[in-house]
């Protein structure tokens, strides 16, 4: 009778492991269809396909920050710097393609500031040992004095085809933002699972230390991955630059909270050595659905915020129960 009742529960218990481990690879996905079927019924022309393409255009922003912030989350670190770097890439490529530079070399002087401060990021953190969130609350601050400085606190006006094709265009009807979220994403993911660097990103989140005993050069390691943060702040800066017809100083205000919650939501640890660019992609579109469903049926900006606040909440406390279940 006992070895019985022992077989009972050591079945139950590897069926419960089972079923985390399907909910910690699926859950998310299941939260997002489930969100689509609620908004179907609720939310009007929410299926439309016109409004799907504006969904998708919505959140590329998001997702290629949130793409960048994958890699540093998996190493256990944080970014609140590349909302400033938004602005300020924003800011510098508008500015230089005024001065009738090629719109191609002012496209990649931005991407190059995105890359350069996210590298000083990577460094002090590196080197200095200091905390990411530390690092990166003062890049927050003097990078967007920067944008402020650089500008003159005024918009400054796209006049290049380009960036408003990048930003606001289209290519076979589809928004040309997407397309660039999709590259990332294709890029992203070959480099996590195919690269030997991808692999040293897994690992400095296990264990810094252990990464360190291996031969892994953690410090050039994390130095990459905060400028690869960067590099596609400042592309999203690009593009959000064309969207708006303008680079302007004020951009990119949250945009680091919105990136963190997707890649949260997506099943990424805030510990580090966890998550999988797949999840990321969910979790971005899982903030723009609700963003979208609010906005469909009239729900007020400000509530939508404090909405927004509740899904960051929510996402950290995801988190924290995904951590405690696989300690078990």
């Amino acid at each position: 009778m006992k070895t019985n009742t022992t077989v009972v529960a050591t079945d139950k218990a590897r069926y419960g492991k089972e079923a985390l481990q399907i909910w910690n690879r699926l859950g998310m996905l299941i939260i997002l269809v489930l969100l689509c079927v609620v908004l179907a019924f609720t939310a009007p022309n929410f299926l439309e396909m016109s409004n799907l393409l504006n969904v998708l255009k919505q959140v590329s922003i998001n997702g290629v920050l949130a793409a960048g912030m994958t890699l540093v989350i998996l190493t256990g670190g944080i970014d609140l710097s590349v909302g400033a770097i938004v602005a300020l890439s924003g800011v510098v490529s508008v500015m230089i393609s005024q001065g009738g530079v090629h719109p191609l070399v002012s496209i990649s002087a931005g991407l190059l500031v995105g890359a350069f401060f996210g590298l000083v990021n990577g460094f002090f953190t590196a080197k200095t040992k200091l905390p990411s969130f530390i690092v990166t609350l003062g890049s927050f601050t003097y990078v967007r004095g920067l944008a402020y400085v650089i500008s003159g606190g005024y918009p400054i006006v796209v006049e290049s085809d380009l960036f408003k094709f990048l930003g606001a265009g289209r290519l076979f009807l589809i928004p040309t933002p997407i397309y660039i979220m999709v590259i990332v994403y294709i890029g992203m993911f070959f480099v996590l699972k195919y690269t030997m660097f991808g692999r040293h990103v897994y690992a400095i989140g296990g264990s810094e230390e252990a990464a360190r005993l291996t031969g892994i050069k953690v410090e050039r390691t994390l130095m990459k991955v905060y400028s690869l943060s960067g590099l596609l702040a400042g592309l999203a800066g690009v593009v959000l630059a064309g969207r708006l017809f303008s680079g302007q100083p004020t951009a990119g205000l949250g945009y680091e909270l919105d990136a963190i919650a997707a890649v949260i939501l997506g099943g990424t640890s805030l510990t580090g050595g966890v998550g999988r660019i797949q999840g990321t992609i969910i979790g971005v579109l899982i903030m723009g659905v609700i963003s979208n469903g609010l906005t469909l049926m009239d729900v007020g900006y400000y509530w939508q915020l404090v909405v927004k606040g509740g899904v960051i909440i929510a996402a950290v406390l995801i988190d924290r129960l995904r951590s405690q279940s696989q300690s078990l």
